[in-house]
């Protein structure tokens, strides 16, 4: 019972490190929203300080060109995290039925351990018979 207990142990180890890995996941493509949020708004406060909106004028904002190509390169980024993020969480279900499977055996057999050991005799007055 002791290895059982072992690979319990190590998957419930698994799959708090894949929730973990989640949740980084999750807080990066927040980070990279609000970045890429913050980013819309210096544009625009450039755009609106150089007036002009067209980026392909000969007197568009420089800043504002490179901080369109970093809000540009932030979304490539949050689509990639979003696949990680789909594909882990596919992971984390897998390790958390496999726990589920692993702790029902565990349950099963020590519930059959139990059944093993006869329950002592009891008569109708609560006294226990003595075999004989």
């Amino acid at each position: 019972m002791k290895s059982r207990d072992a690979v319990i142990r190590l998957k419930r180890f698994e799959v708090d490190e894949r929730r973990r890995k989640l949740a980084d996941i999750e807080s990066m493509i927040a980070e990279f929203n609000d970045m890429a949020v913050d980013l819309d708004r210096q544009i625009a406060v450039e755009q609106e300080r150089a007036g002009v909106t067209d980026v392909n004028h000969y007197a568009y904002p420089t800043f504002a060109k490179a901080a369109i190509q970093r809000r540009d390169n932030l979304a490539v980024s949050v689509a990639g995290l979003e696949a990680k993020f789909a594909a882990a969480k596919g992971e984390l279900a897998e390790s958390e039925e496999e726990l589920r499977k692993i702790e029902f055996m565990q349950g099963r057999d020590s519930d059959g351990a139990r059944d093993e050991v006869p329950a002592p005799e009891f008569g109708m007055l609560g006294v226990q018979r003595v075999a004989g």
